[in-house]
């Protein structure tokens, strides 16, 4: 099962005894995965669809709790390329499709016509449980999070840009930073931060996934600063031994062209130190040194030594 699946099957058993988030809630579901159609005599027939048996389980329930409608609930075989049942929830006219549509405020009316809007009416998404219970109704109608595994992303994908920034708005109101973006003409309100996509299953009451989101993060973030400091100190081995190569070369062609004598005492003692230590770090030249001295001090000797050794000919 997938996290996204994990997530909605967790959302399924939220209970959820107040009428007005309840409303909310199968208004966020019904306008990402709710369609309409004409049942004759100017009416409408509402239909959700879902891949999810518990989904479907759930808006049954919903619907019945709420506005006590009676859904025929069909399944079918999915597409040949996909696998799987798809679940449709049908309400039609003698269920009380329209009253459904004018509630949750998909059905208005405008100068004595009907006509559907796209936007999200400010009484459905009032209070802070309303919007709690709109955004996850919205997450199971059209919602998907990656595996904390994997990456951190989530989304919730609508077919309308006055719909996706409502979405928005609302997610944003308990100081989320959602972000649009359009998509094969779909517009898809996004998170992309691990911390913003916890607080949002947060907000939507899936803390069990949340939960589990966080310690695969914290689990993730451990690695990757181990994994950084590992690599740190592998390129700081790596470049002193690169240094300390450097250093051999130019004390030994000192050694070769003028003899080691020629130095004088501070520089002869570290490049004999040197010699004697080929694999030591600064630190620990300095330390040798007698009397022992700052390890830039010793940085400072080695550097004289390469000068040194760059104006000898040969």
């Amino acid at each position: 099962m997938s996290f996204s699946s994990e997530v909605k099957n967790e959302l399924s058993r939220v209970d959820e005894p107040k009428k007005c988030c309840m409303l909310a809630e199968i208004s966020g579901f019904l306008r990402l995965s709710g369609t309409l159609g004409l049942a004759g005599g100017g009416k409408y027939f509402v239909k959700l669809t879902t891949e999810d048996p518990a989904i479907a389980r759930l808006f049954v329930k919903r619907m019945k709790a709420y506005f006590g409608a009676s859904s025929t609930l069909r399944v079918e075989e999915n597409a040949p390329l996909k696998r799987g049942r798809v679940y449709e929830l049908t309400i039609g006219p003698e269920e009380g499709s329209e009253m459904i549509l004018r509630e949750t405020g998909i059905l208005l009316v405008r100068q004595g016509s009907n006509f559907f809007s796209e936007e999200v009416p400010e009484a459905i998404v009032k209070k802070k449980g309303d919007k709690k219970a709109f955004l996850r109704g919205v997450f199971l109608g059209g919602g998907t999070v990656s595996s904390p595994e994997k990456s951190y992303h989530l989304e919730m994908t609508c077919g309308s840009a006055a719909l996706a920034d409502d979405i928005r708005r609302v997610a944003n109101a308990f100081g989320l930073r959602a972000k649009i973006t359009e998509r094969r003409g779909k517009f898809v309100v996004y998170l992309k931060e691990s911390e913003q996509i916890c607080d949002f299953l947060s907000v939507i009451g899936a803390d069990t996934s949340r939960l589990h989101f966080e310690n695969v993060r914290i689990v993730k973030e451990a690695k990757n600063r181990t994994n950084r400091l590992a690599n740190f100190e592998n390129a700081n081995i790596d470049r002193a031994a690169g240094n300390a190569a450097k250093q051999l070369e130019a004390i030994r062609k000192i050694e070769r062209r003028i003899g080691l004598d020629a130095l004088k005492p501070a520089l002869r003692q570290a490049a004999e130190l040197r010699l004697a230590n080929p694999e030591a770090a600064l630190a620990e030249l300095a330390e040798m040194a007698d009397p022992p001295v700052s390890k830039s001090g010793m940085n400072s000797r080695l550097k004289n030594l390469e000068t040194i050794a760059g104006k000898l000919e040969g």
